[in-house]
């Protein structure tokens, strides 16, 4: 009995970090860092502000935590999406996918991702380019491989997944400007699909 009590009580504290990390992720997507308060995160969780700082000393070490969960997740995403897949364009296509996906259903998720907190949270900046070296990782895998197989043109496979990864941004962050942005991810998809197979001069069918 105390080990199932125990286990119950860690999963209430769990479902409730949960809930305001959730909370908090909606909160600074539509408030920004610095408007967003720790009231402001509370209230959208309907939990205590004692349960804030039961797991927080303070908002710019949950910004943090929230930046490195999310960053795990979508990076989650895109990698799973790519190895399921077999040949290059299906690969390129799967991991796009995704992304627009998170996009378009998880747009605070993305946004916190790729806007949220830059230049406001100074102990991000090292998250930050962490998850951006990653992020570039999960593109350069299928590259390498098919650079071995010799199905893309000599290149360095590095620095194409680094401008790769920074076109898909690009395009993400117009997609949140789009009034229906559902409406676009198909087309999105496509047209950064067939970007990426010309950019690394694709041979193979």
């Amino acid at each position: 009995m105390p080990y199932r009590s125990s286990d119950k009580t860690r999963q209430k504290k769990d479902a409730k970090r949960t809930t305001m990390m959730q909370a908090a992720v909606q909160v600074f997507a539509e408030k920004g860092y610095y408007a967003a308060t720790i009231r402001d995160i509370v209230a959208e969780a309907d939990v205590a502000i004692g349960t804030f700082y039961f797991y927080f000393p303070d908002k710019e070490t949950l910004f943090v935590h929230l930046y490195e969960e999310t960053a795990d997740f979508l990076l989650q995403a895109i990698r799973q999406a790519i190895t399921s897949r077999a040949t290059l364009p299906q690969q390129i296509q799967a991991g796009i996918q995704a992304y627009v996906n998170i996009a378009v259903f998880e747009p605070a998720v993305v946004q916190l991702l790729l806007v949220g907190g830059i230049g406001a949270v100074p102990s991000l900046t090292v998250k930050r380019i962490e998850f951006r070296k990653r992020l570039t990782q999960v593109w350069q895998r299928p590259l390498d491989k098919a650079l071995s197989q010799s199905l893309i043109a000599p290149q360095n496979c590095h620095r194409t997944a680094e401008a790769l990864a920074g076109a898909y941004d690009e395009v993400i962050l117009n997609l949140f400007a789009h009034p229906e942005p559902e409406s676009e991810a198909a087309t999105a998809v496509r047209d950064l699909t067939q970007f990426t197979l010309r950019a690394v001069a694709y041979t193979g069918n």
